[in-house]
């Protein structure tokens, strides 16, 4: 019988086919660093798109918010002096001893509970202006008809009588102010049925600011547009007598030029929620435009604002610049034209 012969095959140390597989120090440290800059690649490129992502949808937003922000103060605007000649008995007309339809104060703001624009704060955020707008409300009873509505989207209702025209009229009043966490927000404060109350409408508005058109000549249209201060100086220059010296404005005395205003730009800067910018941060907004920020900028306060001058928290916001001017419908037959 053959027995079977097992083989086996020795092999010397050291020889080829005796050798274990493995990595020497240089070839694991090179393979370390390719490792590592594989991953920095990647996140960079991760970061890069999130980075993206958070400024289209921050662009986003802002569009939405500039876009409502003014729609809301466009409506608002067109409702001044509005005055009800629907109803079965005589309207109720805005006479010469009504308070203008139209008042505005330059880098202010407002406290929600005082009435009207009354106790104005000399505080504000980057110079922005307070708007208010006076206007007649429509339907019977405590809650109108919804035809003619607030700023917080609240019915007016009609005024019952001329004796009550100048209190019971509406308001639209519009500040910008500062929530608990420093953000600043564009506030509607309004009368209600028993109080004064306000709201934030639009989140992130740096500047808020006003110019008024004034139609000197009486041919409805404006040959110059002014802030509420110079406004303020040419009503201070008044002399006032006959039946301008018992009418009543909102700080006592008549304020003629008001009832002159037949239109009204408005422009705002609003920054985003996010921290999305890269760019070198030391541009100028100039929210009326180059040429009216090199001639007032200095006097109007908030017409041009310099993100140097910004909080460093926040320079790094996205910004945009919404603007608008809107000629006003109502021409109110009981005032002075």
């Amino acid at each position: 019988m053959n027995s079977e012969r097992r083989t086996s095959r020795w092999q010397p140390r050291g020889s080829v086919l005796g050798r274990e597989s493995g990595v020497t120090l240089v070839e694991l440290m090179i393979s370390i660093t390719l490792g590592l800059l594989v991953v920095l690649a990647t996140t960079a490129l991760l970061l890069s798109a999130k980075s993206g992502y958070l400024a289209q949808e921050d662009g986003i937003r802002i569009q939405e918010s500039g876009r409502y922000a003014i729609e809301v103060l466009t409506r608002a605007i067109r409702q001044a002096a509005y005055e009800n000649w629907d109803g079965q008995t005589a309207p109720v007309l805005a006479t010469e001893d009504l308070s203008a339809y139209i008042i505005g104060l330059d880098a202010a703001s407002l406290k929600s509970t005082t009435p009207g624009i009354e106790s104005a704060l000399a505080k504000s955020v980057n110079g922005s202006d307070v708007l208010a707008v006076r206007f007649f409300g429509s339907g019977a009873g405590p809650s109108g008809d919804g035809t003619m509505i607030n700023c917080a989207g609240y019915s007016v209702p009609a005024v019952i009588s001329q004796d009550r025209a100048e209190d019971d009229r509406g308001w639209s009043i519009f500040y910008v102010a500062e929530d608990a966490s420093g953000e600043p927000e564009l506030y509607c404060k309004y009368k209600g049925s028993s109080s004064w109350s306000s709201q934030a409408i639009v989140r992130g508005v740096e500047s808020f600011q006003v110019l008024y058109g004034i139609d000197a000549d009486g041919d409805g249209l404006p040959e110059r547009f002014l802030n509420a201060v110079s406004l303020h100086a040419l009503d201070d220059a008044l002399v006032l007598d006959g039946p301008n010296a018992a009418a009543r404005a909102i700080d006592g005395n008549r304020k003629t030029n008001w009832t002159k205003v037949v239109a009204v730009r408005i422009t705002l800067l609003i920054r985003g929620a996010e921290a999305a910018r890269t760019d070198v941060l030391d541009k100028d907004y100039d929210l009326f435009g180059k040429d009216y920020s090199d001639a007032h900028a200095g006097s109007d306060i908030g017409t041009r604002i310099s993100e140097l001058r910004l909080p460093k928290a926040t320079r790094n916001r996205i910004r945009k610049i919404f603007a608008t001017s809107i000629l006003l419908r109502n021409r109110p037959v009981g005032s002075p034209a």
